[in-house]
């Protein structure tokens, strides 16, 4: 039974699943904007914006839970540097989920997601 499980399981298991949204997340900071399904953008959305938070507070302890999450070490100074001037008057909803008409080949709706 799945009573009250939040996470989105993606049909995998924890430790693939764990991997896809850690690299899904690396990706989407570095380049800006990712397509992938909707499910995985959505479900990587959450993980961005804790990311996203951690830079906004700045401290050492901060860094260091950014830096074991994302897989660059050069993004997480980039994003540390730039983040309280990009987003210090937001209080939220760093990213944005744009849905797209086209399908893949097992007929899953495709998204792109993007930071704002």
């Amino acid at each position: 039974m799945r009573h009250r499980c939040r996470v989105p399981h993606l049909g995998k298991p924890a430790d693939q699943r764990k991997a896809l949204l850690r690299s899904l997340a690396t990706e989407l900071i570095r380049h800006g904007q990712i397509k992938t399904t909707k499910v995985r953008a959505k479900a990587v959305q959450s993980e961005v914006e804790k990311m996203i938070t951690l830079a906004k507070d700045g401290s050492l302890p901060a860094r260091r839970k950014a830096m074991s999450y994302l897989f660059d070490k050069q993004l997480v100074h980039a994003l540390f540097a730039d983040a309280l001037a990009r987003y210090g008057e937001r209080s939220g909803g760093y990213t944005r989920v744009v849905r797209t008409l086209r399908r893949r080949g097992d007929n899953a709706e495709m998204a792109i997601i993007e930071l704002m």
